[in-house]
Order: structure tokens, then sequence, then C-alpha cells
């Protein structure tokens, strides 16, 4: 699908996955459109080609307006999904039960919130003209391989990722009518803010885990893999694990 001169949306486009995936979408001549939140925004360096919005995923009205402006001069073809959070905790531990509202709040966030942009996006793609194979679109969610291998203290953040891998398919077969294609990443251990969360510790034992190459992915090798799905319009309906060959032990 061609890039240049069409808009594009990146959620989570301040930091990480988002950063990485909004600066290779305007090297190609997209009008990128990062979505995030005030605070990640203001510690963003910026990009050529990138415009910065500040919106949370999960507001309905924000989302809405994201998408207007993003449609406003040229036709929105594009939109990756990358905002997520990453608390852990056990269901049942020292701390006592695993808090509702935050494992509410994770699905909220990550799974809620790409369904969100998801469906606002994908109403104003189908307004767009097709090209000539009737493509309009391609839409692709962040999963990770905890959606298979949670481990221990990832309830809440696996479950969330469960649902993108779960929502992948029948988004696709919805969305077939209009020239939409869907698909999901779902990343290993990736150098992100997220991951600063863990201890520098915890960080090597992951890498040690992949088979190979033994380090942590990047986030341009996500933007790499994100260019390459937009532009094989054969892929739809798929969820491709970019892990290094990594297996999640339990812990």
């Amino acid at each position: 699908m061609e890039l240049s001169n069409t808009a594009a949306i990146v959620t989570g486009g301040a930091s990480g996955l988002g950063a990485a995936t909004a600066r290779v979408l305007a090297e190609r001549g997209a009008n990128v459109f990062a979505v995030d939140l005030g605070d990640s925004i203001g510690k963003s360096q910026p990009v050529n080609g990138v415009e910065y919005v500040e919106a949370d995923v999960t507001d309905v009205a924000q989302i809405r307006d994201v998408v207007l402006k993003a449609t406003a001069d040229k036709p929105l073809r594009t939109v990756i999904n990358c905002a997520g959070i990453l608390p852990t905790m056990r269901i049942l531990g020292k701390r006592g039960v695993h808090d509702l509202s935050l494992f509410a709040k994770v699905i909220e966030v990550n799974l809620v919130g790409s369904f969100n942009v998801l469906a606002s996006a994908a109403e104003a793609i189908s307004r767009t003209d097709p090209d000539g194979d009737g493509q309009r679109g391609v839409i692709i969610n962040t999963a990770s391989i905890a959606a298979f291998e949670g481990q221990i203290g990832q309830a809440a953040y696996a479950s969330s990722k469960a649902g993108i891998v779960g929502l992948t398919l029948p988004a696709a077969r919805d969305l077939a009518q209009y020239g939409i294609r869907v698909n999901a990443i779902a990343p290993g251990i990736v150098e992100t803010p997220m991951m600063a969360s863990l201890s520098d510790e915890v960080r090597q034992g992951l890498a040690a885990g992949v088979t190979f190459p033994k380090r942590l992915a990047r986030p341009e090798e996500f933007a790499q893999l994100a260019l390459s799905i937009i532009d094989h319009d054969y892929l739809n309906g798929e969820i491709i694990r970019m892990d290094g060959a990594l297996r999640m032990a339990s812990r």
C-alpha cells in the first residue's frame, strides 16, 4: 500500500515502539499523527512529518477528534496502535488479592483503547477512495508474546494482549468489505521505556532466554515489521511474533 501523501495515526507515538514507527512512516511520506498523553509528548523529540496530538485512547470523543484532525487534508490509510501499560501483580500474593481496578485499567488501556482507535479510524478509512485492488487501509494492533505465555504477575497484561489476538481475525473479517486489512504484531522483549520498570537483573535474564539473537529487540525492528505488513497487501488477519524464538518461562 502506498504511504506517500496519506495520513497515518500512531498511538503511543511519543516513545518506544510508537515513536520508532511514527518516524519510519514519516520517512515514507505519510503525514503522521502521533497520539499520546501530555507527559509523554513533553519528553519526546520532534520528528519532521510527525504531529503530536494529546489524547487518551480510551476516550471516544478525544479519539474522534484525532481522526477528524488526521483526515482534514489527506486520506487516512494507516493506523498502528502501540499505546499500552504494563503493571504487574499476582492474583494472590503478599499484597493480598489482585486489585480489580488495576486489572480493569490494563484491559481498558491495552484492549478497549486499541478497539476504540480501530473502530473510529475504520469509519474514516471506509470513506476514502480504494486503490486498484479495492484496498483502503491497514490497521496494526500491538499484542505481545505474553498473550501466549503470560508470566507470573502478568494476569492483567496477558489477558489484555490475548484480547488483541482474539480481536484480530474478526476485525479483519468485519472490515474486509471496506478494503481494510487488520493484523497484529506480538513483540517479545523490546528495549522501550515500558521495560524500564523492570530491574536490570530481570531484563538481563529475559535477554539471556532469547534463542537468537541473544538480546532484547529494538523499537526500530518493530517499525520495520510494521512497514513490511503495510507493504504486503496479502497479509490480513495475522498475528506475527517478533521475539527471536523466545518462549517465556513462568517467571
